[in-house]
């Protein structure tokens, strides 16, 4: 087995520069407590890793499946609330709360999505926009609850040290982006439902006339991105110990649109790598003498992707160091000049 997953990694990763990349990424995540032990760089990264969940299930639901959603938000509310009234209420530990409160956000989400399905465009996006509004409003009216204003507080953390509770949340970022890109891989020869959205994105009529059961997979892809939208949400919660109704506001929604953008829509490691440069460029900037300038910062950086890459940073990289094969589809380094497995030219 071993020798194996020797063998796939050579001739699967090494020759594929975007894959040696993300290798690289992951391990200097893994090394990055033996760098430095201060608490608030581990935080920046921990939250980090939960926002690329967050960003990653809203590029599964919005941009595999062309249903925008503008208020994703709603699903990564219920997700840390659920988990902190189920600790607050019943007393459970956050490894089986975080869980159940991921189930119920998925559940909503294909409540949420029967009446969603009689709406096209921008009447989708409103629809969905107001849905976080709503349930922020339902927090405040039952303070007895929710605790109102003041939220949840005094929730466990994940592990109980800064180290246990990063590597904690990194095993589970690591863990869901690989589901969600299995889920979504287009060329997989054992999960279809990749290459389906793709279809209800481009054409949803012919998909459907092709025999294709698009209620089905829409509900199933709001599933899909309200689930880990709650992992993301109850990680959030045990994360910072406390659980506000901030967690329904709209920024919540928009800031990981922008996440997504700026990386590269309907691509997976795109909304990974936006997180991991807008969120921390904005955090450190917190504290300095342009703090006040720091969100300004980071839409004119966005600005000028949009105008130079509008297809993303992460996604114009690696159209710039890998080229697929004409004839067998096989990835390539981008300068090498036929193919490595069927000798086909790539120039």
């Amino acid at each position: 087995m071993l020798k194996r997953l020797f063998t796939d990694f050579r001739w699967g990763v090494l020759p594929v520069p975007g894959r040696v990349l993300a290798v690289i990424f992951f391990l200097f995540l893994f090394v990055f407590p033996l760098i430095t032990d201060a608490s608030y760089p581990l935080l920046i990264i921990t939250l980090a890793c939960i926002y690329a969940i967050f960003a990653v299930s809203w590029d599964v639901l919005s941009g595999y499946t062309g249903l925008i959603n503008f208020g994703h938000a709603l699903f990564f509310g219920i997700g840390a609330y659920g988990s902190a009234l189920l600790y607050k209420y019943v007393g459970w530990p956050p490894q089986v709360t975080i869980v159940i409160g991921a189930i119920v956000a998925a559940g909503l989400g294909v409540l949420l999505c029967l009446p969603a399905l009689r709406l096209r465009g921008p009447y989708l996006s409103l629809f969905t926009l107001g849905l976080p509004l709503l349930l922020r409003e339902v927090v405040r009216a039952f303070p007895e609850v929710t605790g109102g204003y003041i939220g949840i507080t005094g929730l466990p953390r994940l592990v109980g040290t800064t180290i246990g509770d990063y590597y904690a949340v990194l095993l589970v970022m690591l863990v869901s982006v690989l589901i969600m890109w299995k889920l979504t891989d287009a060329r997989s020869r054992y999960v279809r439902t990749g290459l389906i959205f793709h279809a209800i994105r481009e054409d949803e009529i012919t998909a459907r006339a092709a025999g294709i059961n698009t209620i089905r997979y829409k509900m199933l892809a709001f599933a899909i991105g309200g689930f880990f939208a709650g992992i993301a949400g109850g990680l959030f919660g045990h994360v910072l110990t406390v659980v506000g109704f901030g967690v329904f506001a709209i920024t919540m929604s928009f800031q990981v649109i922008i996440f997504v953008v700026f990386g590269g829509i309907v691509s997976i490691y795109g909304p990974v790598v936006g997180t991991f440069i807008l969120y921390p460029l904005v955090e450190l900037l917190q504290g300095t003498h342009i703090e006040e300038y720091r969100h300004l910062i980071m839409a004119g950086v966005v600005i000028l992707v949009l105008l130079f890459m509008p297809e993303g940073l992460a996604v114009r990289i690696r159209e710039k160091i890998e080229r697929q094969c004409p004839r067998c589809k096989l990835t390539n380094v981008a300068w090498r000049r036929e193919c490595r497995a069927c000798t086909a030219s790539l120039r």
